[in-house]
């Protein structure tokens, strides 16, 4: 027996009133800058010109009452990221670009953030919280590298870490490989 998935029937659009409730409920399931709540608003509302007015008027209502600010979200969120994941500035940056955070904006968040904190520190209890040790041979150091430059980290950073673990590597072993920090960080993080 086969389960199929019916097809559901496209909603109503929104009311500026519906769409303000829909809003509200969006950023207390989870944070979001505005370009991310735009983006589910606008599957909610007509297309064309009376849709924008009322995205933007839901928006400047909730930049009015402080649910939604950028600065705040890229502060809480650059925190988040380095208490909880341990992540390397790029990393960072790479994902407060994706959610719509003004370039300006994530550079000066970042760099407020990151130069309280010790990035070599950093990739240290990154490293501890992912369990890796040690690597043994060419082929989990060159995995260690792949993991650090994925979760944000610098080439001197990866480096200094590599040098206090005695490994033997070559500066070209660091360098990126094609595409591999141009925003797409690696699938092992």
């Amino acid at each position: 027996m086969a389960f199929e998935r019916r097809a559901r029937k496209p909603s109503a659009p929104l009311d500026q009133l519906e769409l303000y409730d829909y809003a509200v409920k969006a950023l207390g399931r989870r944070m979001r800058s505005v370009a991310e709540l735009k983006r589910l608003m606008r599957d909610k509302v007509e297309a064309g010109e009376t849709g924008e007015q009322k995205i933007a008027a839901v928006v400047a209502r909730l930049q009015e009452h402080r649910y939604l600010d950028d600065a705040a979200f890229a502060a809480a969120y650059t925190r988040l990221r380095q208490e909880n994941d341990s992540f390397g500035r790029r990393r960072v940056e790479l994902e407060l670009g994706r959610r719509g955070i003004a370039r300006d904006l994530v550079a000066q968040t970042v760099e407020t953030a990151y130069q309280e904190n010790n990035e070599e520190e950093l990739a240290r209890r990154y490293l501890a919280r992912k369990r890796i040790q040690k690597p043994q041979d060419q082929k989990e150091t060159a995995r260690v590298m792949r993991r650090l430059m994925a979760a944000g980290f610098s080439v001197a950073i990866i480096s200094r870490i590599l040098r206090n673990w005695e490994i033997d590597f070559s500066e070209d072993d660091l360098q990126p490989s094609p595409g591999s920090l141009d925003g797409e960080p690696g699938s092992e993080s």
